[in-house]
């Protein structure tokens, strides 16, 4: 399918590995250019490079923490004019609910909630004016069903989701689409990180883990990036702009809820 893309301009948060990487790459093979950002410069200039060599499209590369006020100005202003905006953070940290105090959430604010928004802020208005747009927020299957020990995710997240329930109804006359993918466990770092807790706290293998937790996902295996990625182009496409304000579990089928 043709999706109707190329030549436009990404911005692609969090983007040197794992899911933003995904969608940073189903963008550029429909031909859109992109600017990439990640906080390791390292890592980012790799994945640009292999990218720009695979599909040849200009890529832009800002290394820079977009929780933070400086790094969303420097994102900002690197990025210039876009037509897509792809927001990703990495999760924080799991827990229990009495392990957290202010800071701890104000930090998942800043990250999954904050920056989301002051990216779609700067960059929305500029997408109205020029008649099309689309935002992608990559959130988790947890703003659906939450996730006991992942109570700062579920918080920061879910109050994005409120937020983008709101702003993508009024905006999407103008031609500006804001959806939200929620993934569940993909093939990722993340789910390293996750997996290794249980390792840690049950003292059983890295691959007693996996398999304990794809057997609790009807698929029967985690997702992967380059899939999670083609769903994410979708949403950015010409084909997508009456889908608007909605949450898209990619979870396996794991979140057992009806609708």
């Amino acid at each position: 399918m043709d999706l109707g893309i190329k030549g436009k301009k990404a911005l692609v948060c969090a983007s040197s590995k794992g899911l933003g990487l995904g969608c940073a790459e189903a963008l550029a093979a429909a031909g859109v250019n992109l600017v990439m950002n990640a906080r390791g410069a390292e890592a980012l200039q790799a994945s640009a490079e292999r990218l720009r060599q695979t599909y040849g499209v200009e890529i832009t590369t800002v290394a820079a923490d977009v929780s933070t006020a400086e790094g969303q100005e420097a994102v900002i202003e690197a990025a210039g004019d876009i037509d897509i905006l792809v927001n990703n953070a990495g999760g924080p940290p799991p827990g229990m609910w009495h392990d957290w105090d202010r800071e701890d959430f104000i930090k998942a604010l800043d990250a999954n909630m904050l920056a989301p928004i002051a990216l779609i802020k700067a960059k929305v208005p500029g997408m109205m004016e020029r008649g099309w747009g689309r935002v992608v927020n990559i959130t988790s299957q947890s703003v659906r069903a939450p996730i006991g020990v992942l109570g700062l995710s579920n918080s920061a997240r879910t109050g994005l989701t409120g937020y983008v329930a709101g702003t993508s109804r009024q905006v999407a006359g103008k031609g500006v689409t804001i959806n939200n993918l929620l993934p569940g466990i993909h093939a990722t770092d993340r789910a390293d990180m996750l997996d290794g807790g249980v390792v840690k706290a049950r003292g059983i293998s890295m691959d007693e883990a996996r398999a304990e937790r794809a057997a609790t996902i009807p698929a029967g295996r985690y997702g992967t990036s380059d899939e999670f990625g083609a769903t994410c182009a979708f949403l950015c496409s010409q084909h997508a702009g009456f889908i608007v304000g909605q949450n898209i579990l990619l979870d396996g089928g794991a979140t057992n809820i009806t609708m």
